[in-house]
């Protein structure tokens, strides 16, 4: 048995474990890094990555047919939905060196291509290696969620660890789970030629604003996606190469299931009670400082700490640990500023809180301004007026921000920024954007809010009167 002792150990090579890998090496400190499938983690391999390049593919096969608003001839696109997942390994493999042992190697890293688990409070073993490390950081993140349908396990079905490797395009994908990764799948294959059905046992997109939600919706069901809600998958079977949902709202058929109900963290093989580190489903139990409540020598970041699930949550996270665990400074998370994208055509892009929650939180101090997509110039130029800003605003600081529409996860940037760093609505109505974008919409937003404060104001007009009056 092989021995190390170091400064950090990191448990998994996704976001958040590369982005701390890679900071505390060239900070000085001695890094072991484990990772026993394949670095860069679900992201890079399952999930952001090659989503949106399939996503691409769709909307270039959408776009040759609905071009006759600008007087370019529609045609037919003839997809090959191999050579389309062969655009999706492509960028897979243009963007994995970035994240690749020997990159991390040339750092200074030692890489250990095993998984680990905890024999001790101070210790991981990793195959044949014991390392024994000042901190240990848990960034094993999350894998899909299949739940215990009856027939499932003798069903063929996916998920977005598998359905990337699917070569034959789907004549008809059932979608069990009408969240993002859902709903981006479902438009991605019907703009590639299947037909789609989406089965959700409650709401779809019910995590967003209803109003925006409803805008994605009704474009998804223009573009033939049969979407049926508050439908519970009971049972599911497979016979003669066609699989069968059971649900109260009737039985749905096709050739292919998706399952995309959520995802869970991966945490089972880790053995984290022999290191007397508290967990629960949800993840590792931590502060706001990302230290486990139980063990001060273990952190944990991205999915598995319990919090929202976004890569680049991971990476917010890494940050935060570096400045606790290699500078001994105060460091806490914070969440209200975190921005998310749901990229269906068109977008969903939200940040803080939603209309709802902000009512909720903030009663009549709210107020909320609002933009339509089609009052902007070049939404007007680009045919892509669907959509809608919404501003939630007190004390003259926004608290949210919710966007469809296109680019609005580009779009939401901005109020990611305002908040994070406690800017008022006058940080954004004094920027000048160039003419003419899309990015006006958010400083129009911003007028709304002054508009009634400027041009309804009795006083306002009081004092111009009165300037108008007295100057020479």
């Amino acid at each position: 048995m092989n021995r190390i002792k170091t400064d950090v150990c990191i448990v998994g090579g996704g976001s958040g474990g590369l982005s701390i890998a890679a900071g505390a090496v060239q900070m000085g400190a001695d890094v072991v890094l484990l990772e026993g499938h394949k670095m860069g983690g679900d992201c890079l391999n399952y999930g952001c990555v090659p989503s949106k390049a399939l996503i691409a593919a769709g909307k270039q096969a959408y776009a040759m047919n609905h071009g006759a608003q600008y007087g370019v001839k529609e045609v037919k696109p003839t997809v090959d939905y191999a050579a389309a997942k062969d655009h999706v390994h492509n960028v897979i493999e243009t963007i994995a060196p970035v994240d690749s042992v020997e990159r991390f190697e040339g750092l200074g890293v030692k890489v250990i291509q095993e998984f680990g688990r905890f024999i001790s409070k101070t210790e991981v073993q990793a195959g044949d290696t014991v390392i024994e490390a000042r901190r240990f950081i848990v960034a094993t993140g999350s894998g899909p969620f299949v739940p215990p349908i009856p027939g499932i396990e003798k069903t063929t079905h996916y998920t977005n660890e598998n359905i990337f490797d699917l070569r034959e395009r789907p004549d008809h994908l059932i979608v069990i789970g009408g969240g993002p990764i859902g709903m981006e799948m479902a438009q991605a294959h019907v703009r590639l030629g299947s037909k789609v059905t989406v089965i959700e046992g409650a709401k779809t997109m019910g995590k967003d604003d209803p109003e925006m939600a409803a805008i994605v919706l009704e474009r998804m069901r223009a573009e033939g996606i049969e979407i049926v809600e508050g439908a519970q998958a009971e049972s599911i079977s497979e016979k003669g190469g066609k699989i069968t949902v059971k649900t109260p709202a009737g039985n749905f058929t096709g050739s292919h299931l998706l399952m995309a109900v959520g995802r869970k963290v991966n945490i089972d093989q880790l053995d984290l009670d022999v290191a007397g580190v508290d967990h629960d489903r949800g993840g590792v139990k931590v502060g706001a400082n990302l230290k486990s409540v139980s063990n001060s020598k273990v952190y944990a970041v991205g999915d598995v700490a319990g919090g929202m699930q976004f890569t680049h949550v991971a990476g917010y996270h890494a940050g935060i640990v570096i400045r606790s665990m290699l500078f001994g400074l105060p460091a806490k998370q914070r969440t209200d500023h975190i921005p998310w994208v749901t990229y269906t055509d068109p977008e969903l892009a939200q940040v803080g809180l939603t209309e709802a929650q902000a009512r909720e939180k903030h009663g009549d101090k709210l107020e909320v301004a609002r933009f339509p997509y089609h009052e902007n110039d070049r939404a007007i130029a680009e045919g892509k007026t669907t959509g809608l800003i919404k501003v939630m605003i007190v004390k003259g600081k926004p608290v949210g921000a919710s966007i469809v529409g296109a680019q609005a996860g580009e779009m939401i940037a901005m109020w990611a920024m305002a908040i994070a760093n406690g800017l008022k609505m006058s940080a954004v109505a004094n920027t000048v954007l160039p003419y003419p974008t899309l990015s006006e919409i958010n400083k129009r937003a911003a007028g709304q809010y002054f508009s009634p404060r400027l041009f309804e104001s009795n006083t306002v007009k009081r004092v111009v009167g009165f300037v108008q009056r007295w100057l020479p």
